[in-house]
């Protein structure tokens, strides 16, 4: 059993264009000011591991997924609305 307050994200992304920049920008930023030492963070290239995204069945990126805690979500974009994040994430209460 996962510890509820640990969380992990898979975050796919196209290259190193702005977008993907952005996205994991703001993710860090966001795990380091609301879940420090709780969160892990991996970074999927779709260019170089275009069957991990169909695997996942991400076809536009960026795309964030929280696979725990569960229940498993996904967000869109470049993460940069704040309120939307939060939301989406489950951490707005």
């Amino acid at each position: 059993m996962s510890d509820p307050s640990y969380f992990m994200f898979r975050l796919y992304v196209a290259g190193d264009g702005p977008n993907s920049a952005q996205a994991i920008a703001n993710l860090n930023a966001l795990c380091r000011e609301l879940l420090p030492d709780r969160h892990e963070i991996e970074i999927v290239d779709v260019l170089r591991e275009p069957e991990r995204a169909l695997d996942d069945q991400v076809f536009l990126t960026p795309m964030l997924l929280k696979l725990s805690p569960e229940p498993v979500r996904r967000i869109l974009g470049t993460l940069s609305q704040r309120e939307l994040l939060l939301q989406g994430l489950g951490l707005n209460s």
